[in-house]
């Protein structure tokens, strides 16, 4: 018999289960990277949509402020001053430009709170379709603005405003999917690396609105609306949310032996399973993160409550039951201030580099996806780390820790040449993503599949969008405050991110005494009832 050829020997290698757990995190991944691709533009064409438009021989000025009092005006072209894009060519750009990023991240963070309510009671596969269609319109809709000379500002703000709600479709449902079909074992490493979807959506979004933002800026917006929109049509058609969708084996066997628990009318499920299959299961990574007897393996020791009746739905979880979950809140808070950092590197980034290394929009653009390439790694890291020492909140106070001194290096450093300012952003994109990355992912899976839920399976999507939420509102706020800080000086900007930095650092470390707290109290009780024990069997002796 001739031997098989080495590709299908690899794909035999694995079994039906794990290619489709492979297949729904590369899917998920390119889904939601496409929601941040399609985010991107606005902080690249930035730079187009107000122009430094010195003269050469002008000596460069403390700000742009001081240098607006003294230019001449200039006779504007038909579509387009020779500042920028009307109405952003004003002194008063850096308020508009911020005023576009807040009506996107306010809409985001009041439509977060809903879409997880809404997202555990609608098919995820529909859902995020109609989420992806939407996105794609509106996107692209603030790209039609170029294309058809719209100088009206409420225009864009309300494509803003509509690309904003429709995007919170996006965080609970991938999320809520991948915990269908992936388990606890490993889950900061695995997820830290899903999560990489972020910065990967980022730098693609940066390459190809640069592409077009020097001669065409409306196409750095139409082209990623089109991408997300044909996503959309692809998870429409190939998305399972869910093992039992496709009769996995990470059912309970068949031949599992039922008992009916007379007083509640519950029954205890006990499957009968081979060694084979118990080896199997003792595998962390094979446990399912939704403890749902619909979906997933369960080990040995653990029972089902089931009616008599063989119904197993639970009811999903409202929204002051999953508030009530210990750590949500200060996780929130936590996220809240590390996205207020977060995102105004995102939207602010590109215009910083452009006017303190003076390049053009798609090299300051280009040279920002090294931000977002640190994240990468410090996400990864991040989730590394929590899952050795098995603390995530004390391993999100390390690195916000080590973060602010960094961004102070950053604003010095930054100044000081191109080299400088390359491994200043790669530092600190690992050090602001890193607990940004962990607390969206793994912290929100721990929360979500917490013990207090006593096995009900329909709560992470709501947790992961209360957390996400309040991050949004931090989200929303850095890039406002930035554009109202930043006529003064960038310095004041990396001073309120400072600030930012610390506050998440001091609601993590409260998450983390309080950790310490309860297990030094749990072992005192431990300690006491063994003292118990001894003295009871002094007596008995």
């Amino acid at each position: 018999m001739a031997q098989l050829p080495p590709g299908v020997r690899f794909i035999v290698l694995f079994t039906r289960d794990q290619w489709c757990r492979a297949f729904i995190f590369v899917l998920t991944f390119l889904l939601y990277a496409s929601f941040h691709l399609s985010r991107k533009p606005i902080s690249i064409v930035k730079g187009e949509l107000h122009k430094h438009c010195a003269p050469p021989n002008e000596v460069e000025l403390n700000s742009y402020k001081e240098y607006a009092i003294q230019i001449q005006p200039v006779k504007k072209l038909s579509n387009e001053s020779q500042c920028g894009w009307e109405p952003f060519d004003k002194n008063n750009y850096k308020q508009l430009l911020g005023a576009l990023d807040y009506s996107f991240l306010c809409a985001y963070a009041v439509g977060m709170y809903l879409s997880g309510i809404i997202g555990e009671r609608l098919p995820i596969r529909y859902y995020l379709t109609v989420g992806m269609l939407g996105s794609g319109l509106f996107t692209a809709m603030f790209g039609l603005g170029y294309f058809y000379n719209i100088h009206n500002l409420w225009f864009y703000m309300i494509a803003q405003i509509a690309n904003g709600l429709v995007q919170t479709t996006g965080w609970p449902s991938v999320v809520t999917c991948i915990g269908n079909w992936f388990g606890k074992g490993r889950r900061g490493l695995i997820m830290g690396i899903w999560n990489s979807h972020t910065s990967v959506g980022n730098i693609l979004g940066s390459l190809i609105a640069g592409y077009w933002v020097s001669t065409c800026w409306g196409l750095s917006f139409v082209v990623p609306g089109v991408i997300i929109a044909c996503l959309g049509i692809v998870c429409f058609l190939f998305l399972i949310e869910h093992p039992k969708d496709l009769s996995c084996a990470c059912k309970p066997s068949s031949s599992s032996k039922s008992y009916m628990n007379g007083t509640n009318k519950f029954g205890v499920h006990k499957p009968t399973l081979n060694l084979k299959e118990t080896d199997k299961l003792q595998d962390p990574a094979m446990q399912c993160l939704l403890p749902d007897r619909e979906n997933c393996t369960v080990p040995l020791n653990h029972n089902m409550a089931v009616n008599g009746e063989g119904g197993t739905r639970m009811s999903a979880i409202s929204f002051i039951g999953a508030l009530r979950i210990p750590g949500v809140i200060e996780f929130s808070l936590c996220l809240l201030f590390a996205k207020l950092v977060s995102y105004t590197f995102l939207f602010w980034l590109p215009l910083y580099i452009t006017n303190v290394e003076h390049l053009d929009a798609k090299r300051a653009g280009d040279l920002s996806t090294l931000f977002d390439v640190g994240g990468i790694f410090g996400g990864i890291l991040a989730g590394m780390i929590s899952d050795r020492l098995e603390k995530r909140a004390s391993t999100c106070g390390m690195m916000l820790l080590l973060a602010a001194p960094a961004l102070y290096m950053f604003s010095a450093i930054s100044k000081m040449g191109l080299e400088a300012t390359i491994v200043m952003l790669l530092i600190s994109g690992a050090l602001v993503n890193g607990p940004y990355a962990l607390i969206t992912t793994a912290v929100s899976a721990d929360l979500g599949t917490h013990k207090s839920l006593k096995g009900n399976a329909r709560a992470l999507s709501t947790v992961t969008a209360i957390i996400d939420g309040t991050g949004s509102v931090g989200a929303a706020l850095g890039p406002l405050l930035a554009g109202l800080i930043s006529p003064s000086g960038w310095n004041n900007v990396f001073y309120m991110l400072m600030m930012a930095d610390a506050c998440a650092l001091l609601v993590s470390l409260n998450k983390t005494f309080s950790a310490i707290f309860l297990s030094y109290k749990a072992l005192h009780v431990k300690m006491e009832i063994s003292s118990l024990y001894c003295d009871l069997y002094i007596l008995l002796l």
